[in-house]
């Protein structure tokens, strides 16, 4: 009788729970989430295919192939574009080596962070879904209040 009675008491605690507003904090602002890839503003990749991104990932997760453009198909600015360009998320670590070694910062890591998926399949995100635009905008913190102040000796010196 006694354990009946401690489940309805759990189940008491989680009737109180349903009602209360969620707690929805703002996002650290260099949080390092869901990767993109970006354009130039007249509509070029800035990725040229250099595959530096996937010689610094140390879960060897990124997977580039390059080709070469031609002025009938102009896809880069550089010589070379990324025709495959897949990164798979189970394997990332999300360190953000693939953003510091892009001389083109064609790369970014954003602040979204519901990524999961049913499959494991759908966690190999391609060119084009790395290109889209982010369906859910996230909150980020005000980066004046959370970002790194500048040091005593370079303040001072």
């Amino acid at each position: 009788m006694a354990g009946v009675a401690d489940t309805f008491r759990g189940f008491g605690v989680t009737f109180k729970q349903i009602f209360k507003k969620p707690i929805t904090r703002p996002v650290y602002p260099r949080y390092r989430g869901r990767h993109r890839l970006n354009r130039h503003e007249n509509g070029l990749e800035k990725c040229v295919g250099c595959s530096l991104c996937a010689a610094a990932c140390p879960a060897d997760c990124i997977r580039v192939v390059a080709e070469e453009n031609t002025p009938s198909n102009r896809v880069s600015a550089g010589e070379r574009y990324a025709r495959i360009y897949e990164i798979n998320m189970s394997r990332c670590i999300f360190c953000g080596y693939c953003e510091l070694a892009c001389p083109f910062d064609a790369i970014t890591l954003g602040n979204e962070y519901e990524i999961s998926e049913y499959s494991r399949d759908d966690l190999i995100y391609t060119k084009d879904m790395l290109l889209a635009e982010p369906i859910k905008k996230v909150p980020v913190a005000d980066r004046d209040l959370y970002d790194t102040p500048i040091p005593f000796y370079e303040e001072h010196s």
